[in-house]
């Protein structure tokens, strides 16, 4: 097996892509020589469980009678019948109790580039420690990540347990200044996320988190109180975009004005999906609405569509379509507008929206150059919003 570095590793272990003594591995590599004994639990996924037992009850839920119970954590609110499970496949009635089927146990962890977040105005250069779970409680059609999202844990499997306070510990002691959950959406493993980003806090490790934002409005606040930063996908500005995903619009814009009141640092993301979401008129009201409505220094990052999941007919998204999003959203004022999903172009860097210097240089989701000092662009002085230490 090829050697990994202490730095840079990956164990993206799903369903039956691991053996014990390949977990043992990447383990002992990642904690310098520790055992696996030292977590909670050496189960590797290789071979899913045929059901898995709850073992931590879910927040924010009621007891609807008839030994149902309704979901109050994101738009959808679930009435979950005893037995069975909602929407996100996450979330299961046990005895007229709801809990939680993945807490402490991630299916996919990496280490990351925060621009793969993509936050460009958030700790530019360092690194993240991702965690993501089976489930999900949209159903998008173009996921790229549809393996973990659009299962369940038993279809996946999680390789081993990890705990809220071995998440922070790991690091901690691999000097990685933020975790993040990603890949799937952390609504639908929201305890887990909640736990650990409690004890980061304390521990001094920042707190990331990127989700469709479809929170219910008091799990949301809830969360954000342990939150540094916050990266949203916007799937278009119509019922048709949030159609694909079998979702709505209001809740998440609903959730971007509690957040944008909240003081956490927020970015969005607009996938453009040829004939789905790329009109100029919804780019436009898109771009309208968030000046308005959370002001014209929040970053948007327009990303490039590749064909996935069910959408394996629709081409790319052209170049041009990108580049005339990134005119709409200037043109109608906001100052912090990138490109995404397109290595080289020169809108994946940041520029000073006073003086036009390039601030931070970037190649993808690498950091070449950052020339912003004490928050404030080196050549007019300009104040550039962001965390920058």
């Amino acid at each position: 097996m090829r050697k990994i570095t202490r730095r840079r590793f990956l164990f993206y272990l799903i369903g039956v892509a691991a053996s014990l003594s390949w977990v043992k591995y990447f383990i002992e590599n990642i904690r310098g020589g520790s055992s696996v004994s030292e977590f909670n639990d050496t189960r590797t996924g290789a071979t899913p469980p045929a059901r898995v037992e709850p073992e931590k009850e879910a927040m924010f839920y009621e007891k609807a009678g008839g030994g149902k119970v309704r979901c109050r954590l994101c738009f959808r609110e679930c009435l979950v019948p005893e037995g069975e499970r909602g929407f996100c496949r996450n979330r299961q009635n046990t005895g007229g109790r709801l809990y939680t089927l993945v807490y402490s146990r991630p299916s996919a962890v990496n280490i990351d580039p925060v621009e793969k977040e993509p936050q460009h105005h958030f700790l530019p250069g360092t690194e993240m420690l991702c965690f993501g779970t089976a489930g999900c409680n949209f159903r998008c059609r173009h996921c790229h990540n549809w393996h973990l999202s659009q299962r369940s844990i038993e279809e996946v499997g999680s390789y081993m347990k990890i705990t809220p306070q071995a998440a922070v510990n790991l690091a901690v002691e691999k000097n990685i200044p933020t975790v993040s959950f990603t890949y799937n959406d952390p609504i639908s493993f929201y305890e887990y996320v909640y736990d650990t980003a409690r004890i980061a806090r304390r521990k001094g490790v920042r707190v990331l988190f990127h989700s469709n934002g479809s929170f219910r409005p008091d799990p949301l606040r809830e969360l954000l109180k342990y939150t540094d930063a916050v990266t949203i996908d916007i799937k278009g500005f119509s019922e048709k975009a949030y159609d694909n995903s079998e979702a709505r619009l209001d809740p998440v814009l609903e959730s971007l004005k509690i957040i944008g009141l909240s003081g956490v640092w927020l970015e969005l993301v607009n996938l453009i999906i040829p004939g789905l979401n790329d009109s100029a008129d919804e780019i436009r009201r898109m771009c309208r609405w968030i000046k308005d409505n959370l002001g014209p220094e929040i970053p948007l990052h327009f990303s490039r569509f590749s064909p996935a999941y069910r959408l394996t007919h629709l081409p790319r998204t052209p170049v041009s379509t990108l580049e005339e999003a990134f005119r709409i959203a200037s043109e109608e004022g906001l100052e912090y507008v990138s490109i995404g999903n397109l290595p080289g172009h020169r809108r994946n860097s940041t520029f000073c929206p006073a003086c036009g210097n390039k601030l931070i240089e970037r190649v993808h989701f690498e950091v070449r150059s950052n020339r912003i000092r004490n928050g404030k662009c080196p050549g007019c002085g300009h104040k550039i919003p962001g965390v920058w230490e």
